[in-house]
């Protein structure tokens, strides 16, 4: 039959992991030392950070790399969307074909630059 574990037990276990990550080369060897310091079994120790606080981890350690991925992601998005607009398609017309691929060449070369 479980055993019932207190909620304080619980909540204070997920308090130390998030507490003391900054002390340890990773969340699982912060949660090890949490479940030896309090005398329990891992597993139990990892379902409760997963449950309790699942983006803490992401927001503590890459918040800052997910930013800029994001940024970067939203950047290319918005030059992809330039460079299938029908209007910048259009300034190749029949008539003056040297001209505007002049155009579109410095277009593309100020997009590659801004990225």
């Amino acid at each position: 039959m479980p055993k019932k574990i207190d909620a304080k037990v619980k909540e204070r276990c997920t308090r130390q992991v998030h507490d003391h990550l900054d002390e340890y080369s990773s969340l699982t060897a912060a949660r090890q030392a949490v479940a030896r310091r309090e005398r329990m079994a891992y597993e139990p120790v990892r379902r409760w950070v997963r449950k309790a606080r699942p983006t803490a981890v992401a927001d503590h350690r890459g918040a800052g790399r997910d930013m800029e991925l994001k940024a970067k992601v939203s950047r290319l998005e918005e030059d992809n969307e330039i460079l299938r607009r029908p209007l910048f398609a259009g300034e190749l017309c029949a008539t003056r074909r040297r001209a505007c691929r002049e155009v579109v060449r410095d277009h593309i070369r100020r997009v590659v630059a801004a990225a």
